[in-house]
């Protein structure tokens, strides 16, 4: 029981679908579900419509946050590695790096294209910025929409098998190795994700990865019903990745990042085999990794807090690492009910309705 004032909490991977899908999120809904969940700020994702591969969509997210005033989370927005992320032709990352891209990711998509990935690589280097990438191979996702598991098995859906993840990795640790770049691996899903980036931290590459709170909590050979608000992109891993998963944060080898991705009840409509991929995450993030970490694994708080502050800092240029100073503050009480009839979020694609978690946050 007390309250836990601990340094600001960073989610270096979020979508809030501003410009584009705005029924599902928009720029202010989506920082009022991050100060609702405890957060200083948030990196926001480039896989909006138009894509972030313009100085000009960065300053426009970045104008409808100082729109909000000094109260609001701050938003530091990502930027795409290939033009339109088409993954077909470097994007203009010296201009986006000016104009404040916070790294460069195709986030929702991998770039399969072995010269193209060389080049955004080598040029990120040069600008001293991350690439931070996707890791599902599509030519190995092959329509697929879940792990093996018997929920798979029953409803007779096409799988996704782990080397989709492994093989992506691999590749672009290859490329870290030969560019000199700084790697982020996003939602790590996988043993075998796990232990590739292991090795890689062992030979001294900058390679680092982030795990997110459904990955951590949820299993696919768990699931029971045909409920896409289990569907992600990822899909979650069996109950041997969620293990490895655990036990990579614990050791400090992955920092935490939610992936909120709203969506409407009309995309995650049709199940496993039609429903988009994503939930949203922002408003229980603290809270899950706090009952699955701290309580569940025993991971000090301290390590707790540097997984959603010093690791996520770690990615950003100095300038906007140095702009997080406000505290995120938590209440750690009797267990309550999560109700997402009362977030702030505009999508409700949410698995954690009903479930108890005894971490508040403490909202400015």
């Amino acid at each position: 029981m007390g309250v836990l004032a601990l340094p600001g909490f960073v989610d270096v991977h979020v979508h809030f679908r501003d410009p584009g899908t705005p029924a599902a999120e928009t720029t202010a809904t989506g920082l009022a579900a991050a100060a609702r969940g405890g957060f200083a700020a948030v990196v926001t994702m480039p896989n909006t419509s138009p894509a972030c591969d313009s100085a000009a969509v960065i300053r426009r997210q970045l104008e409808a946050r100082a729109a909000l005033g000094d109260g609001a989370p701050l938003l530091f927005p990502s930027a795409c590695i290939t033009k339109g992320r088409l993954g077909g032709e470097v994007a203009d990352l010296e201009a986006l790096a000016e104009a404040g891209a916070a790294f460069f990711t195709d986030d929702g998509s991998y770039v399969c294209d072995d010269a193209v990935m060389e080049e955004a690589m080598r040029r990120a280097a040069a600008l001293g910025l991350v690439v931070s990438q996707h890791a599902l191979d599509p030519r190995l996702v092959a329509g697929g929409v879940v792990r093996d598991c018997p929920l798979a098995r029953r409803l007779g859906l096409k799988v996704i098998p782990a080397e989709a993840e492994a093989a992506a990795i691999r590749r672009d640790i290859s490329l870290c190795r030969e560019t000199g770049c700084r790697l982020h691996v996003q939602h790590i899903s996988t043993a075998d994700g796990v232990a590739l980036v292991r090795a890689a931290q062992r030979e001294g590459l900058s390679v680092t990865a982030e795990a997110t709170p459904h990955h951590l909590v949820f299993a696919c050979d768990e699931l029971e019903a045909d409920d896409a608000n289990y569907k992600m992109a990822p899909p979650l891993g069996n109950r041997e990745d969620r293990a490895e998963l655990r036990k990579a944060v614990k050791d400090g080898v992955l920092m935490f990042a939610t992936d909120h991705a709203p969506h409407t009840a009309e995309a995650k409509a049709g199940g496993f085999a039609k429903a988009a991929n994503g939930i949203i995450g922002l408003e229980t993030a603290a809270a899950a990794t706090y009952a699955v970490m701290v309580e569940g694994e025993g991971m000090a708080v301290d390590a707790w807090a540097r997984a959603w502050h010093d690791l996520p800092l770690s990615l950003l240029p100095r300038a906007l690492a140095e702009q997080v100073t406000a505290q995120s503050r938590f209440e750690v009480g009797s267990p309550r009910p999560v109700d997402v009839a009362g977030f702030a979020s505009r999508s409700r694609n949410c698995p954690w309705n009903g479930m108890e978690f005894s971490l508040r946050p403490l909202t400015r």
